[in-house]
């Protein structure tokens, strides 16, 4: 299979290297010295078995490149996604899969609704991650195939990425569908050694790992505190089950249910340890976040159903002027600007 990852950061470059140890022909899109650092020595990936390397068929920073493909995963970040609308028809076929592998609820989370969940809704675009429209008019619908990654992967040098734990990448076509085609995709990761089970409701998914996500994330972000100490110290725990409380309520309305209770989802988020969530290594290399993505769609969510939402809107409210500061302090002082000694 011919397999595209746009964006080779921790996820997608740990993707890629599994990928293409398990046999397929696997091109990035890299950047910067990210770049740089694949074409020169490879991908890396450490783990606890040690250091694997992997060449690519392909590294480029220019779509076009590389050509049609079978597969294209989009592994950036939500708000990345946009800006390559115009050279991913370069990537296609009639035919070609495209997976996105953003946090958080998805701009095509109102696209091939089952017919059992809140049909009113179809079509309707999530202003929080697309606010122009531009991701539901530039990016069919008939291709998407819905995946939530589990793994928790940090970059920590150019080309190097450090995978600390999990390889789930549950599947789900949106309609929930169990097609020939995700079945084969499912076949694709799991000769990469990867566990990929098929889902009928990719949504809930979606919505379990965000009950993490959108918790976790902003009170790291804020705090500087890794997942561990956010579950042990009771009260940012006691913060984070009321922000679970208030999305399971958004949830519920759009007729999903958890399939683990939230004590257990806690339990699984403190189990990972002194992990940096990706939010907070944003901050701290003052990039944009994922905020919109993993809380200002639940914000949206919350508001369309009637909901309630009180402590995820104020986490909300204090991590996104956290990123403006913190982007305002990265940016490069403009020309003929004095420093101070």
């Amino acid at each position: 299979m011919r397999i595209c990852i746009i964006g080779a950061g921790a996820i997608g470059g740990y993707l890629a290297l599994r990928l293409a140890r398990g046999g397929a022909a696997v091109s990035v899109i890299a950047r910067g010295a990210q770049l740089a650092a694949i074409r020169q020595h490879g991908l890396r990936v450490q783990s606890a078995a040690g250091m694997e390397t992997a060449r690519l068929k392909l590294v480029t920073d220019q779509l076009h490149e590389a050509g049609a493909q079978d597969l294209v995963i989009l592994a950036m970040k939500a708000h990345q996604v946009e800006p390559i609308l115009d050279g991913l028809p370069h990537l296609l076929h009639e035919e070609t899969i495209i997976v996105p592998m953003q946090n958080g609820v998805p701009w095509w989370y109102f696209q091939r609704l089952p017919p059992s969940q809140h049909s009113a809704h179809a079509g309707r675009v999530l202003r929080a991650v697309d606010p122009q429209g531009a991701l539901a008019r530039g990016i069919e619908p008939r291709r998407i195939v819905g995946c939530v990654v589990y793994p928790a992967c940090a970059l920590v040098a150019p080309g190097v990425i450090r995978h600390i734990e999990g390889e789930r990448f549950p599947l789900g076509e949106p309609d929930g569908a169990l097609t020939p085609r995700v079945k084969a995709l499912a076949d694709v990761f799991t000769q990469a050694e990867l566990k990929a089970p098929v889902l009928e409701d990719i949504r809930a998914e979606i919505w379990l790992k965000l009950w993490g996500n959108l918790t976790f994330n902003p009170i790291s972000a804020l705090t500087r505190a890794p997942l561990d100490a956010i579950c042990i110290d009771p009260h940012t725990r006691g913060l984070a089950e009321k922000m679970m409380r208030e999305a399971q309520a958004v949830a519920a309305k759009l007729g999903i249910a958890f399939r683990v209770p939230l004590e257990q989802r806690i339990a699984g988020a403190q189990k990972v340890g002194r992990h940096k969530t990706s939010m907070l290594q944003d901050i701290e290399a003052g990039r944009g976040t994922e905020i919109e993505a993993l809380v200002g769609t639940v914000i949206e969510l919350a508001h369309l159903t009637a909901t309630p939402v009180p402590n995820i809107e104020a986490m909300y409210a204090c991590t996104r002027l956290l990123q403006q500061s913190v982007c305002a302090a990265a940016a490069p002082a403009p020309a003929g600007t004095a420093l101070a000694a």
